[in-house]
């Protein structure tokens, strides 16, 4: 059996990410405000830029080795758990990315601080981008600001913030803030996120939109009415938005964490549940962070093309 040390919590886990013991992104606050807009307009790319001829073909392309190289990412919940694994792999891919976090910005500037440096090539390649998800203009302004940071083309959107109540409270005692608290950040902020992403990534070949569910939507459980509710809403978005961006060469597509090694998920949970779940799970251990992060890798890259309109659980069998 894993070990079930609890990794070092320094966060405050509800307003900073998923609580849930299904998954361990970091999330987004829905009470913090950001900078004020910049004084110029930022330019969005035409409908199919990044097609033979553009400015995307004229960027450094792709290798075997760094497939997403010259590249633009953008990661909601980017700069703890889940979301910031996917940041720093997306980033070892070759992508330039945008971490977009909220609250405490420690942990995003230390993300950006340790990959610049370990960057070998002249300019940044991080930048953080405090956005709340749930605020439409901030998401507006999210997408501006990574056009500013590395030009006009996002080629890549990952929307991985979210929330879960480490109460689990029943339907029935569920109240309605709580309830508004979890769709406003998982599935407001994710359609506002996707919004507009489908009409800012590149099209003509290599756009991607990323979204974060949760295995909770198969596996049904007590306590998870609210949250798995809020992930069932953005499967079913991801899988429509896949259908309506058809001939923009964009592929759409969800992963669908199972139990999750995070601060966030040992929050208000026995040692006995936790050995619980890691005795549910075939493999017999929790997942990693590093374990869904190459997947949205996958996804993001030439590679992941013909995969689109899909809902990948990386549960290890645990459902």
């Amino acid at each position: 059996m894993a070990a079930l040390t609890k990794p070092n919590a320094t966060a405050s886990l509800l307003e900073n990410g998923h609580g849930s013991e299904h998954d361990g992104v970091m999330a987004s606050r829905p009470s913090i405000s950001i900078a004020s807009r910049p004084t110029h307009e930022v330019s969005r790319p035409p409908h199919g830029i990044g097609a033979a001829g553009s400015f995307a073909s004229r960027a450094r392309p792709p290798t075997d080795s760094l497939p997403l190289q010259g590249r633009v990412a953008i990661v909601t919940g980017g700069s703890g758990g889940i979301g910031s694994a996917v940041t720093t792999h997306l980033a070892s891919l070759g992508a330039k990315v945008v971490i977009g976090y909220i609250g405490d910005p420690t942990p995003a500037n230390h993300l950006v601080s340790e990959i610049n440096s370990a960057c070998t090539e002249p300019g940044r390649r991080a930048v953080a981008v405090e956005s709340d998800v749930t605020d439409e203009a901030q998401v507006k302004l999210l997408f501006d600001r990574a056009q500013l940071a590395f030009g006009p083309l996002i080629h890549i959107v990952v929307a991985a913030a979210g929330v879960q109540d480490p109460n689990y409270p029943p339907l029935a005692t569920t109240t309605l803030a709580q309830w508004e608290c979890v769709f406003g950040t998982n599935a407001k902020g994710t359609f506002l996120c996707c919004r507009e992403a489908a009409n800012r990534v590149v099209r003509g070949g290599g756009g991607r939109i990323i979204t974060m569910s949760s295995s909770t939507v198969g596996s049904l459980r007590p306590g998870y009415s609210t949250y798995s509710a809020s992930k069932g809403a953005i499967e079913v978005m991801t899988r429509v938005l896949a259908k309506e961006l058809k001939g923009t060469g964009i592929t759409v597509n969800g992963v669908a964490p199972g139990p999750i090694v995070t601060a966030l998920f040992y929050r208000g949970k026995s040692e006995e549940r936790i050995k619980a779940i890691v005795e549910e799970s075939p493999l017999g251990r929790l997942g990693q962070p590093e374990d869904v992060a190459p997947v949205v890798g996958f996804l993001a890259s030439d590679a992941g093309e013909w995969i689109n309109g899909q809902i990948i659980r990386i549960n290890g069998g645990y459902v």
